[in-house]
C-alpha cells in the first residue's frame, strides 16, 4: 500500500493504487476518491465473523475499492481527533487494537473480533468484551485518539492504564484487568474500579484522548431534556 498521511490532529490518509489494486475498509470511512475507483459492499468472511466484528467496533459490511485505471486515489478520514499510523502485518507482527481502530488496510489482512478470555478483562476493561485482531499479509492504517505514547514492553515487565487509553499492542503483550485497591482509591481515586493491566514481551500504543472522557466533558454544557433555548430576533416593538 502506497499512501500518504496528512491533516495534522484531524487526520486523512491518502491511498495511491494502480490498476487493479484494492484496499478494504469499514463503511463510512472513505472521504473522497477519483472517478476511477469502483466500491463494492460485501460480508467479508461470512455473516458470523462480519457479525463478531460489528461487536467488536468495526461496522457490519466491508467496502471493497478497486482501482481500475494507474495513478488513482482515494482518501480516508479519521472519525476523532488524533493519528493515522501505519502497521505492517505478518507471520510476526501481528496485534490487538481498541474498538474502531480499523481504517483501512490491504486485502491480505485479516480484520477479525477476538473475545478477551478473561471475563473480567472484557465485562470491565473499558473497550468491551470484544476487540479486534489484525492478522495475514500486507498494510493496515489504524486510528489513534489524541497524541500516542509506545512503550516497548521487556519480558515481565508490566504497565497499568486506564482502559479507555489502550489504543493497540501487539499479540504476544498479555492483557488483563486488576481492581484497585484500597477504599479511597476506589471511591476517591477517579479511575474506577478497574484498571488494564499488560505485560510484556511486546509494544503497547497508548493513546491521550477517549471518545468516553470527552463525552462526559460535554454531558454538563448539552440542553437537558425539555429545556428551550430562547433566540432573539434582534428587533423589538416601541
Amino acid at each position: 500500500m502506497i499512501y500518504e498521511i496528512f491533516g495534522g490532529s484531524f487526520p486523512a490518509a491518502k491511498v495511491h493504487l494502480d490498476e487493479g489494486e484494492q484496499v478494504f475498509t469499514q463503511s463510512g470511512a472513505m472521504g473522497w476518491a477519483d472517478s476511477s475507483v469502483d466500491m463494492s459492499t460485501n460480508m467479508e468472511g461470512g455473516f458470523l465473523k462480519s457479525l463478531g466484528r460489528m461487536f467488536s467496533g468495526t461496522s457490519l459490511m466491508f467496502v471493497t475499492h478497486t482501482a481500475t485505471e494507474d495513478d488513482s486515489s482515494i482518501t480516508f478520514t479519521s472519525s476523532f481527533p488524533g493519528q493515522i499510523l501505519p502497521f505492517k502485518i505478518d507471520d510476526e507482527h501481528e496485534y490487538i487494537a481498541q474498538k474502531s481502530a480499523f481504517l483501512v488496510a490491504d486485502k491480505g489482512v485479516n480484520v477479525e473480533a477476538v473475545v478477551n478470555q478473561n471475563f473480567l478483562s472484557g465485562l470491565f476493561g473499558g473497550e468491551g468484551f470484544v476487540l479486534q485482531h489484525f492478522s495475514g499479509e500486507g498494510t493496515v492504517l489504524a486510528e489513534i485518539d489524541g497524541s500516542v505514547c509506545e512503550i516497548d514492553l521487556e519480558p515481565g515487565q508490566s504497565i497499568k492504564v486506564e482502559s479507555g487509553h489502550v489504543a493497540l499492542f501487539e499479540t504476544s503483550v498479555q492483557y488483563d484487568v486488576e481492581s484497585v485497591k484500597g477504599f479511597k482509591n476506589i471511591f476517591f481515586g477517579g479511575q474506577g474500579l478497574f484498571l488494564t493491566t499488560l505485560t510484556g514481551p511486546g509494544k503497547v500504543w497508548l493513546q491521550t484522548l477517549t471518545a468516553q472522557d470527552i463525552a462526559q466533558k460535554l454531558i454538563p454544557y448539552l440542553p437537558s431534556s425539555g429545556s428551550s433555548v430562547s433566540v432573539s430576533s434582534g428587533s423589538s416593538d416601541d
